[in-house]
């Protein structure tokens, strides 16, 4: 493997990120989400709830996992504390990310005032949320109940949570149903023909919306196969590991195809002249590094990989802050509602590229 990975200035970066993305902040509130009912939310700054924070929280967590950095970990700690004090939002798909962190922080420290709201929410995401026809968890958001709709999204979202706290607490029913989620969103959002995920699947008209293959869509899938694999520890001639290790290689190999000369990915994969989009490609490195460092693919996909790395890094701006970040993006029914999604910091572009650098500081070991 190459050493080629600076360590002192990965470490460096990433403490930028870390200052960039919590100090976000929406000050002309463009990017607010404004609700029917009167409710705000605030997706941008570091204080809301949703899922862009959860994905914060991921990466710092994974940050401070390798570092053992207390400032990484007193963010994570605070932000909990404080939402906590404001009381939980409705429970849906994307409010569900945020236990993936805490999940895993309570592993580490078992700490009592923690334990009641992960047990409660992972009975609702196995109990009470929604489900599609043939089981499927439908892509509740706040917006919209998005009735018989399932996203690649949920399965970084809120199927991660589930199958981490599923193994936490000791509830097989939990981890099977996590399982079951995978292989059902595989099923209907895999695009047999490229190996790249559709944004969505619709079972009301059964269609695919635009047919999009959305970069950041298909990153969630490159980012939370290996997270459930290394979770789940199965014997390699496990049939649910060897499928999802197959799906990881067919996408693996279009994404290898796809690629920028920059090392980015255009937002629409199979459109080069869309705009490239940072944190896909964060995410597509982030997944990539880890699936090769823990064997669930093989190294002739490191070059893409390490391509992406520097990508990414060459899109941090000196403040700290990835640049060419698409804001959250709704299910679009024409490609060209990807092609003009506004380019804005996020707190998930900020997280990602944190993952990203994470596991290229495994490159330099």
């Amino acid at each position: 493997m190459s050493h080629n990975v600076n360590r002192r200035e990965t470490l460096l970066l990433i403490e930028k990120l870390i200052d960039s993305m919590i100090a976000i902040e929406d000050n002309q509130g463009q990017f607010l989400q404004r609700l029917p009912d009167g409710r705000v939310i605030d997706t941008k700054g570091w204080a809301g709830w949703e899922w862009t924070h959860g994905i914060g929280l991921f990466g710092l967590f994974r940050y401070q996992e390798v570092t053992g950095s207390v400032q990484a970990r007193q963010i994570i700690d605070d932000w909990f504390a404080t939402r906590f004090a404001e009381g939980t939002p409705e429970k849906n798909i994307n409010t569900a990310c945020p236990f993936l962190t805490l999940s895993w922080r309570y592993q580490k420290e078992p700490r009592s005032d923690w334990r009641a709201y992960l047990e409660t929410w992972g009975d609702a995401l196995y109990r009470q949320m929604p489900r599609t026809d043939e089981g499927c968890m439908q892509h509740v958001t706040y917006e919209n109940p998005h009735r018989q709709q399932i996203w690649d999204d949920t399965l970084m979202m809120a199927v991660l949570p589930l199958a981490k706290l599923g193994l936490l607490f000791d509830r097989p029913r939990w981890v099977e149903e996590a399982k079951f989620q995978f292989l059902q969103h595989l099923h209907y959002l895999t695009d047999r023909k490229s190996g790249l995920w559709f944004h969505g699947w619709n079972f009301e008209g059964r269609h695919h919306f635009a047919g999009a293959l959305w970069a950041r869509g298909n990153s969630w899938i490159t980012l939370a196969i290996p997270e459930l694999l290394e979770m789940l520890n199965l014997d390699e001639h496990d049939a649910f590991r060897r499928q999802l290790c197959g799906i990881l290689e067919n996408q693996a190999a279009a994404l290898a195809r796809s690629q920028c000369e920059n090392g980015l990915w255009p937002t629409l994969l199979d459109d080069p002249q869309s705009y490239p989009e940072a944190s896909a490609t964060a995410g597509f490195a982030a997944g990539l590094l880890k699936a090769i460092r823990l064997g669930y693919l093989n190294a002739s996909y490191l070059p893409a990989a390490q391509r992406a790395l520097a990508g990414v890094i060459q899109h941090i701006s000196p403040q700290g802050e990835l640049t060419q970040v698409s804001f959250g993006t709704s299910m679009g029914h024409t490609l060209d509602h990807y092609r003009t999604i506004p380019l804005t910091p996020m707190p998930y572009g900020q997280a990602m590229a944190i993952l990203c650098l994470v596991e290229g500081l495994y490159l330099s070991l």
